[in-house]
């Protein structure tokens, strides 16, 4: 027996999210049926770095199993891209040791959420950005950006339907928005994210843009620690999980 690591691609445009439900189509089931059949029937359950929600993309996502299979990384890759949907897609394949785990091993995350800043939306995109028409103050988002830098407790960005029973604190080590043309990219890079934390960040900080509210009123949000306190949840539609790092 040896354990597998897969880092996986997925459009989440027509998933439920990644972790399997009573109803939907997620992306752990999907994979999970596919190695089965390349397993003769056999269950494999497979752990991930983490959930992605209901339209969620990933261009890093990581998953492990353990196999009694032979197989080299091109074979994996090979043998799976018949019984794979055409919305995920095996990016590479290695082994690890016997006691790696995806989530736990996990040093850093990096996300990617991405906006289209026009009047009119990109129709090519519009299953991957979150369109906002109105102008954008860039300059003042950089700045709001700088603020959730650091340790904190982010419970105000944190969904209320979370069911995490301990702490709130975590450490953004990288926020920043990188521009090209209409083209915004949020990158968020920490230790740990919460329940819709990057999304209720991304709106947030679109609201700053939009001069809604004030630089001013992060380091407040921060400090009450409130959900109500924090702007609108972006949209699932532009948000990535980009990378793992362990």
């Amino acid at each position: 027996m040896k354990r597998v690591r897969f880092k996986i691609e997925y459009d989440g445009t027509k998933f439920s999210g990644y972790q399997i439900q009573h109803n939907g189509r997620t992306v752990q089931e999907e994979l999970e049926k596919a190695l089965s059949k390349l397993h003769k029937g056999k269950p494999i359950k497979i752990s991930a770095s983490g959930r992605t929600d209901a339209g969620v993309h990933a261009k890093g996502q990581v998953i492990h199993f353990d196999t009694p299979l032979e197989l080299a990384e091109f074979n994996w890759k090979s043998a799976l891209s018949s019984l794979l949907p055409d919305d995920i897609q095996i990016a590479a394949v290695d082994e690890v040791d016997a006691d790696f785990h995806s989530r736990y091993d996990a040093r850093e995350k990096e996300y990617r959420y991405y906006v289209w800043n026009a009047q009119d939306p990109d129709f090519f995109r519009r299953h991957y950005t979150c369109h906002i028409r109105r102008a954008l103050n860039i300059e003042a988002m950089r700045d709001a950006c700088t603020l959730i830098e650091g340790e904190h407790d982010f419970t105000s960005f944190c969904s209320a339907k979370t069911n995490i029973k301990g702490s709130k604190v975590r450490t953004i080590t990288e926020a920043r928005i990188a521009a090209s043309g209409s083209e915004l990219v949020f990158i968020f890079k920490g230790t740990g994210f919460l329940y819709n934390m990057v999304r209720i960040l991304v709106g947030t900080i679109l609201e700053v843009g939009l001069e809604e509210r004030s630089i001013d009123d992060i380091p407040r949000i921060i400090q009450k620690r409130d959900r109500e306190a924090a702007g609108k949840t972006a949209p699932s539609r532009g948000l990535f999980l980009w990378k793992v790092d362990y």
